[in-house]
């Protein structure tokens, strides 16, 4: 079962995930939005919203950096492990409990507010409770992390997600005696993945990738009207206007 779910179950994932995004975007692409409910209840909305998504933003290219560079690069810096866990301690809490408090905030509006909860589909609330599991999750291996500040839970974890993105057919064994609390938020983080494209986290594609799309693309011109050489005949009177006729 730790294989299956720490060495297959990644792939299903990340697999769902990526070609459901892909699908969703190409078949369905009037449903990738976000549904903003600013114009039913702007109260709560502007710090909440802000709160969650700079901390979110904050977590997950601390999770990108942190877990995806290769050992070896802060081996090359100087940066022990000690340091960097340390780093990865402090600024994830912070930004873990700014994230935390602003997703409670949309949660507790969108689940109070008659109106909001009526425009609000299943998914949406779904989604968001696994948000705020996720980070109840990471902040609780923040506590566990301050008792062994060597870095060493980190390299296995570092080790791990370079071994599933490398095809590492031995990934999972990297992590067979991390505390629970780690394989549990590493689980939950997988099944966001997996449940990514039927929710309204699609439009984080949109927010960090598609605007490369149009930075590339090619120009386009629209032409609204064409040009004529010679002058429009004059227009001609209709008989009902001018009765002589």
């Amino acid at each position: 079962m730790h294989y299956f779910l720490y060495g297959i179950y990644p792939y299903i994932a990340l697999g769902v995930g990526i070609m459901g995004t892909v699908a969703r975007y190409e078949r369905d692409p009037f449903t990738w939005k976000t549904s903003s409910s600013q114009l039913l209840r702007r109260k709560q909305l502007v710090l909440g919203s802000i709160l969650f998504h700079v901390g979110m933003l904050v977590i997950f290219f601390g999770h990108l950096i942190g877990l995806l560079t290769p050992i070896w690069v802060f081996d090359a810096l100087g940066v022990s492990h000690s340091a960097k866990q340390l780093l990865a301690v402090s600024l994830g809490g912070v930004a873990g409990v700014m994230a935390l408090v602003g997703g409670g905030m949309l949660l507790h509006r969108r689940w109070t507010d008659p109106r909001i909860r009526q425009t609000s589909s299943v998914w949406d609330i779904a989604i968001l409770v696994m948000l705020l599991a996720q980070l109840v999750l990471g902040l609780a291996t923040v506590v566990v992390s301050l008792g062994h500040l060597d870095g060493h839970e980190m390299v296995k974890l570092m080790s791990w997600v370079q071994g599933i993105v490398t095809f590492d057919a031995n990934a999972a064994s990297y992590i067979t005696d991390v505390a629970l609390v780690f394989k549990l938020h590493l689980f939950l983080g997988l099944t966001i993945f997996l449940v990514f494209p039927f929710t309204r986290l699609v439009h984080i594609v949109s927010g960090l990738f598609v605007p490369l799309r149009y930075l590339f693309a090619r120009p386009g011109y629209q032409i609204v009207r064409s040009r004529r050489k010679t002058p429009l005949p004059p227009a001609r009177k209709s008989a009902k206007s001018n009765p002589a006729e």
